[in-house]
């Protein structure tokens, strides 16, 4: 396949308005299916924005691919938490046979106790590091007011960074699938930093602010 025909098939599968509802289905869902491959659609649809001319109107945008993305991980977290919120003693006791679900919701708690919540935005990186957190602070019934704010940031930040990698990947090398490649590597890169960062040993500085 040669570039053109490259560009072009990006295009046409990111052509048009459903990329939206798609893309916001796809990380609305995925906190909890963290098989759902949402960061390679937001990236995919911003490869194809960098590129974006007057030629070509179907082509998503940039801000609201960005809005619709962060708007989606929020509201994915809510539901998430709000479930487990509400889980009863049955999902108490899946998550105490998960010793990940259990030390997530262990050291959520004490990061949200010390006024910080980094924990929740380096999660939404980790894989299924959202999935962990937002149902370990349902299920530890802290309060809304304490994780919402870090939610939002989690999914502004994880927004930001795929859109731009998926943009600058366009910019650089052309809005093919080989730039949506590199861009999602770095992506999962991000991601096994934050997922090394949360499983720190106790006894080290914890990174919340």
């Amino acid at each position: 396949m040669n570039l053109l025909d490259s560009l072009g098939s990006l295009r046409s599968l990111t052509a048009g308005p459903w990329i939206y509802p798609v893309v916001a289905a796809s990380i609305l869902l995925d906190v909890f299916l963290p098989v759902l491959p949402s960061g390679f659609l937001v990236i995919t649809a911003a490869t194809a924005a960098a590129t974006a001319t007057a030629a070509s109107p179907d082509v998503p945008s940039v801000l609201p691919l960005l809005l619709c993305a962060a708007t989606a991980s929020v509201l994915g977290d809510f539901l998430a938490y709000r479930l487990a919120r509400r889980g009863g003693a049955r999902l108490d006791r899946a998550i105490a046979r998960s010793r990940r679900l259990s030390l997530a919701q262990e050291r959520l708690g004490t990061a949200l106790a010390r006024g910080g919540g980094l924990l929740v935005v380096l999660a939404r990186f980790a894989p299924a590091g959202r999935s962990v957190v937002s149902l370990g602070a349902g299920a530890a019934k802290r309060r809304i007011k304490d994780f919402l704010p870090w939610s939002a940031l989690a999914g502004v930040t994880w927004a930001s960074y795929s859109v731009g990698l998926g943009w600058l990947g366009g910019q650089w090398l052309g809005a093919t699938w080989f730039s949506a490649g590199v861009s999602t590597l770095a992506l999962f890169l991000a991601g096994g930093l934050a997922a090394y960062l949360i499983r720190r040993p106790a006894g080290d500085p914890a990174p919340v602010s």
